[in-house]
């Protein structure tokens, strides 16, 4: 499956999952990013995520399936 690339900056040591999914304007609510967390939606480094306060950090790669998403945290 080919993904569309959205890199991301930020300024901190890292953020959490779904903080950075409502920064990347994946979602318009904290409250949609924890649903589709919980609904084992995201992919964090390959691996499938359901902790809404995972530490991202600058490098990871987060991976929206339906959308066929990836973010990269730079």
């Amino acid at each position: 499956m080919e993904y569309k690339q959205l890199n991301v900056s930020i300024k901190t040591e890292y953020i959490k999952l779904d903080s950075l999914l409502k920064f990347a304007g994946i979602v318009e609510t904290g409250g949609i990013g924890k649903e589709i967390i919980a609904e084992e939606r995201i992919k964090y480094n390959g691996e499938i995520c359901t902790q809404r306060g995972k530490k991202v950090y600058k490098g990871d790669r987060v991976q929206i399936d339906e959308i066929k998403t990836e973010i990269i945290v730079e």
